[in-house]
């Protein structure tokens, strides 16, 4: 937007005058309310060119410039600190920094640009903007790119000067609320000293916060809130606004939960999930989901983007009014984690909106210990939300009527625009970082400041009783009512032991499954393939494939019919598609997963022509479910911890992440450690998320070599993982279809492939693929059950050594391919070596550095199974994955095939 320069050249305005005349659209907005008013205001006397004079038009100009500042910059003078003084005056908020005089005041004003009125005099346009931009709540909208958002926001807060009057009842409701969120927290404090609970005293205004949001986002048609927040005031936020039982919340104080009855490991009290059934009256419910979280800030985020636009597409059309997704922030937390941005960057993609997110930072001032001048480089922790662009609200946390209409505005802005809106409530903490740590070490003058607040239900207490809202009496009935339900439910907690027991965490989506039963049958029909295939390359009428791209479908289509050679590309194709005729949706997304980063997937067809798209596998039959393909932003972090909240709700879904390459996966390794691999053991979460993470060693360098098998064998326990690396297109095809059909849901890691993508050996016949499962353990059918010697391996490397064993004319050899890291396949390994009783020697051999890949996992099992180690063959340690230099990769990878099919040491 262009701003009204101080100093205006009279010469500059006549141009801008003469180009509204001829088309008002040709200039910005600030000169279009300024013309339009002006010629409102026009008296006789203005000249016969229709220019007014410059004198008049210079004040104007002038005018129209100070009402500009105050709505891009009027937050600079807010009342936001509960601990500091209000700021009083600043340098481009006067009238004289626009060139007006306090004589000017009184003087009547045409306003265009504010909808109360036609004119007024200058002192009421200031009053005005003052009221509405430099009190409880610092607006900044003025970045926003769309002037229709912009001119709604602006009058819905200057309509009412950012403080509606609002009704007694409500009023009185946001009393009760905050008097039990400082009750409740008091309570804990003395009965529970010293343990932590992350105390929400300082910011209690955020309960009547969230009770008044769940209220006016059921009034738009919301039925569900999905809510992710940080350890403060989770606790308060579950009994105070989900509803929680105070019995079960002091039974997890109490410790009085038999856990040896419990499944998993459990976790902190302020990690865990919640969900509750709101009552917003007549006869409305709003279910809220609160998402278990790690104490990794922030990584809740992309997780709760997920499930919510999971819960979104289940409902249809008007999914994202019904689901609402609600993000609670850490204010250092906002500015300094890098996953912040990512989730922010998703929220208007096709593949990952959810309709708008409405963010709540709660402003504490401080890190654990660090303050803001250390933390950021921001004026405002939440900056970086304007990269969107959203709305940003500041408000004061003792001012609950100023928090209420802005929570309320930045629903109403969410459900009109479908876009973020972030509210940052301004407040302190009464107590450290926990309720162990002393703050005055690091921040005495703070704490000083802090000591002689009064809790905000004892002001808001005063506000009300001075007008006459809430009398003395009322007060003391409600303290006593409360203080009277905490001491019933701590005694019903102490003495009925665990009566609320975890099924609370986060609803039945996520009760622990039923008996796994029978196997699933992978199989399909061998017409059945054929006809997904023929589907599958069956293109709209007009619709142009690339020729190049059309040569490879067409040879793809020509194997099938023949019944052999099937590659990795057609594997997966007959997998989805037989899924999605079975009736379950697939997502698949990353980073140019569409394509495929090595060019072998073409789930998305373009029209060379037009760039249309077609996805085939979504034109299969009538009845399919459908396929949802999405190319990621470049993101790891948002985009894994997203794609796991998605596989959270619907258990015939398959939902798969693929990564452009394995090692990109370092950077979603949160979501990894806290969610994939230990989110079932914590919390009861069951998902059956697939990661597709290209893996092998081709001369590709360090970083485009290994997708870390050994780090995700380490977080193997407890049946928690199923760890994969598949060697053939039939092998990926029944695996892809187990992990679909088996009612057990458990996260699966395949070690993807890359140059066996298109390796001559590394194919299928449709027999395979119509007949079988997949087999944790490959061996060799076609030789001799007499041979000499074994070879244990897994993945790409089996096709070297079988490609050096036929130029060796080793016959006595056999190798064994472990397709199934975890669970382990002790069993199908045990007959296997009692088959091969004529082998004298076992071998481990791997491509991977021996502190990498899976020689530390598989040692000791082997060794259990063989009665001593293997020997090992394969790169000595290393500190890097691979070398970067092609020639000494080739050496290397040479050195270790002859040295285990040659070798008979």
């Amino acid at each position: 937007m262009n701003d009204f320069p101080v100093t205006i050249n009279p010469d500059y305005l006549e141009e801008q005058y003469r180009r509204w005349k001829k088309d008002p659209g040709s200039v910005p907005d600030d000169w279009r309310w300024f013309f339009q008013g002006f010629e409102l205001a026009s008296e006789p006397g203005v000249p016969v060119a229709g220019v007014p004079s410059r004198q008049d038009a210079l004040f104007q100009a002038r005018v129209e410039e100070l009402i500009r500042r105050y709505r891009e910059w009027g937050h600079w003078l807010s009342c936001l600190d509960p601990l500091e003084p209000c700021p009083w005056e600043h340098p481009l908020l006067s009238l004289e920094s626009c060139g007006l005089r306090d004589e000017d005041l009184d003087r009547v004003v045409p306003t265009p640009s504010i909808s109360l009125w036609d004119e007024a005099p200058l002192r009421d346009v200031v009053a005005l903007l003052k009221e509405t931009y430099c009190r409880s709540v610092g607006a900044e909208f003025m970045h926003l790119t769309d002037p229709q958002e912009r001119d709604w926001l602006r009058d819905r807060m200057e309509s009412v000067r950012n403080l509606p009057d609002l009704p007694p009842d409500t009023r009185r409701r946001m009393l009760e609320k905050l008097w039990r969120a400082n009750r409740f927290e008091q309570f804990l404090h003395k009965t529970y000293l010293g343990q932590k609970r992350f105390s929400l005293e300082g910011a209690e205004t955020l309960v009547p916060m969230l009770d008044g949001l769940v209220r006016k986002a059921a009034a738009l048609g919301c039925e569900t809130l999905v809510l992710g927040m940080a350890h403060r005031g989770r606790l308060n936020v579950q009994v105070n606004v989900l509803g929680k039982p105070l019995e079960a919340i002091f039974a997890e104080f109490e410790e009085s939960c038999d856990t040896e009855a419990e499944t998993g490991s459990g976790d902190v009290k302020y990690h865990k999930g919640f969900r509750g059934i709101v009552d917003v009256g007549n006869g409305r419910q709003v279910g809220i989901f609160l998402v278990p979280n790690p104490s990794h800030l922030e990584a809740v985020n992309g997780v709760v983007e997920g499930l919510a636009r999971a819960l979104q597409d289940r409902s249809g059309e008007e999914g994202s009014g019904r689901v609402l997704p609600v993000l609670i922030h850490g204010d250092s937390a906002f500015a300094g984690q890098g996953v912040v941005y990512e989730t922010l960057n998703l929220s208007q993609l096709p593949g990952y909106g959810t309709g708008g997110t409405i963010h709540l930072v709660i402003n504490n001032q401080i890190g654990f210990t660090t303050v803001a001048e250390e933390a950021r480089s921001t004026r405002y922790a939440t900056d970086v939300a304007k990269m969107l662009p959203a709305p940003v609200f500041h408000v004061h946390g003792e001012d609950p009527d100023a928090a209420l209409h802005v929570i309320q505005l930045a629903c109403d802005y969410r459900y009109r625009t479908g876009k973020d809106v972030v509210i940052d409530l301004i407040c302190y903490r009464r107590y450290g970082h926990n309720e162990g740590d002393e703050p005055y070490y690091t921040q005495p003058r703070m704490v000083e400041r802090i000591r002689e607040r009064p809790p905000v239900n004892e002001i808001y207490t005063a506000r009300l009783q001075e007008q006459g809202v809430a009398s003395k009496e009322d007060v003391e009935r409600l303290e006593k009512g409360i203080q009277e339900e905490l001491e019933k439910a701590l005694s019903a907690a102490r003495s009925e032991g665990c009566v609320f027991p975890e099924a609370f965490l986060l609803g039945a989506e996520s009760a622990p499954p039923e008996a796994a039963g029978e196997p699933a049958r992978t199989a399909v029909p061998a017409e059945r393939l054929r006809s997904i295939v023929q589907a599958a390359h069956t293109y709209p009428e007009g619709f142009h494939v690339n020729p190049k791209l059309q040569k490879i479908l067409q040879r793809r289509q020509e194997r099938l019919e023949k019944g052999e050679g099937l590659d990795w590309s057609t594997g997966e194709l007959l997998a989805l598609g037989s899924l999605l005729l079975d009736g379950h949706p697939v997502r698949l997304s990353g980073q140019d997963c569409g394509r495929g980063t090595f060019s072998h997937r073409h789930a998305i067809l373009y029209d060379v022509k037009t760039e249309e798209t077609y996805v085939p596998l979504n034109h299969l039959a009538p009845e399919q479910a459908r396929l949802a393909v999405y190319n990621s932003s470049l993101s790891e972090y948002a985009v894994l911890g997203f794609e796991y909240g998605y596989s959270l709700p619907d258990p015939k879904a398959l939902v798969l992440w693929e990564a452009q390459f394995g090692d990109f996966a370092n950077n979603a390794q949160v979501i990894i450690d806290q969610y994939i691999s230990s989110a079932g053991a914590k919390w009861g979460l069951r998902s059956g998320l697939v990661l597709l993470l290209p893996h092998g060693y081709e001369g590709m360098g360090p970083e485009h070599s290994s997708a870390r098998l050994e780090r995700f064998l380490q977080l193997c326990a407890e049946d928690n993982l199923r760890v994969c690396y598949p060697t053939t297109p039939a092998q990926l095809f029944h695996l892809l279809r187990r992990q679909a059909l088996t009612p057990e849901k458990k996260p699966l890691v395949v070690m993807a492939p890359k140059s066996l993508l298109r390796h001559p050996k590394a194919v299928s016949s449709l027999e395979e693929f119509s007949e079988g499962a997949f087999r944790p353990v490959l061996d060799e059918n076609g030789l001799v059950e007499t041979a000499a010697r074994g070879i244990l391996c897994t993945g790409k490397i089996y096709y070297d050594l079988a490609a050096k064993r036929e130029a060796a004319g080793r016959q006595d050899l056999v190798i064994v391919r472990l397709e199934e890291l975890y669970p382990f396949p002790r069993a199908e390994l045990d007959d296997l070596l009692a088959r091969y009783a004529s082998v004298s020697r076992w071998l481990w051999v791997q491509e991977e550095p021996a502190n990498m890949g899976a020689w530390a996992h598989v040692r000791l099992r082997l060794r259990d199974l063989l009665g001593e180690d293997p020997p090992y063959v394969g790169r000595p340690e290393s500190a890097s994955p691979a070398t970067g230099f092609h020639h000494r990769h080739k050496a290397e990878q040479e050195r270790i095939v002859a040295e285990a099919i040659l070798s008979d040491e």
